[in-house]
């Protein structure tokens, strides 16, 4: 096989441990959601994704469907292999070292320093050729966790609904409901892969929001709730003094920030803002409430050049435009 072939073999299966992984987030918390295939002879003989709660890794679950076809064959894994033991398994790197794989492709390396190029160190020493194999796939299906670990916060998407003049509700406050059934429908399952959301203060206390998803199989993944807010927070929410303290947030490796103005205006000022999912209806509402308060922009030439266009789409009558923070990869 030929060395661009066997490259591009590589990133192709990264690409599918990927899409395995997002099967496995937000029930693989407080874990990071890991996809692993095994492949021998050009043909999957096992293959896995984080269990709920973090255990199994993705890597045990595949050993254990390929059973003994692992001899010999490749692991193809997201995320570096853990490399240290804990009260609920083992280390995924001595598990591996001891199942007769040939070679371990991995699309990350893992950030924490109980790992951190001692999984891939341990494989190598056991024999097994292991390759560190970027990926832009496996890079996004881990965004969160690379963000807790490198950054210190979660990442942050905002999530804005509004009319095509950017207005959120009528200037006397009524905002239900500004986009259809599709796009709401597609903002649960947005929360779905969310750990945390979050509202504003004035937001709680004007429009008592439930916050969870409502699509039905999808209940238990309604995420943890949070407002922002330097009081404390009623039973069944988390506070929040100020965006800043998203640091403190724990283990939350994805944090969706719906609403209001207030909230979205902060995180935009506090630089914290990743991703922006822009919902708008095809109306005109004219002197309504704007989806984003002030934000303290002096000059207007610093408002270009921020954000880049990720993704476009119809729902239903209403639009979607993804944005995130620029410089963006190249399509």
């Amino acid at each position: 096989m030929s060395e661009s072939r066997a490259a591009g073999d590589d990133r192709r299966w990264l690409a599918a441990a990927a899409s395995l992984a997002a099967r496995g987030w937000p029930l693989s918390h407080p874990n990071p959601a890991v996809g692993a295939i095994i492949v021998a002879g050009g043909r999957v003989v096992g293959q896995g994704w984080t269990c709920a709660g973090g255990r199994p890794h993705a890597e045990a679950v595949a050993l254990a469907q390929a059973g003994s076809a692992a001899a010999g064959a490749t692991l193809y894994v997201t995320l570096e292999p853990c490399a240290h033991r804990s009260v609920r398994g083992p280390a995924c790197a001595d598990l591996i070292a001891a199942s007769g794989l040939a070679r371990v492709v991995v699309g990350c390396g893992d950030p924490d320093s109980r790992t951190a190029g001692q999984g891939l160190a341990r494989i190598r020493a056991a024999g097994i050729a292991a390759d560190l194999v970027p990926s832009p796939e496996v890079a996004a299906s881990l965004s969160g966790y690379l963000s807790l670990r490198r950054r210190g916060r979660p990442e942050v998407t905002l999530k804005l609904a509004t009319s095509l003049d950017g207005c959120i509700a009528l200037a006397g406050g009524e905002s239900q409901w500004i986009t259809g059934d599709v796009a709401r429908a597609h903002t649960h399952a947005m929360r779905a892969k969310a750990d945390a959301i979050l509202v504003g203060g004035g937001t709680l206390r004007a429009d008592s929001p439930r916050l969870d998803v409502r699509l039905p199989g999808l209940e238990p993944r309604s995420p943890q709730r949070w407002v922002l807010t330097r009081g404390d927070a009623p039973a069944g929410w988390r506070a929040l003094p100020s965006p800043a303290a998203i640091t403190a947030m724990g283990d939350v490796q994805h944090l969706f920030v719906e609403g209001g103005a207030g909230a979205a205006a902060a995180f935009l000022a506090a630089g914290l803002v990743d991703r922006i999912l822009l919902y708008r209806a095809p109306i005109v509402i004219g002197g309504g409430l704007p989806g984003i308060a002030q934000i303290g922009l002096a000059r207007l030439a610093d408002a270009h050049g921020q954000w880049c266009i990720a993704d476009r789409r119809q729902l239903g009558s209403d639009s979607l435009d993804v944005y995130t923070r620029a410089p963006c990869s190249p399509a």
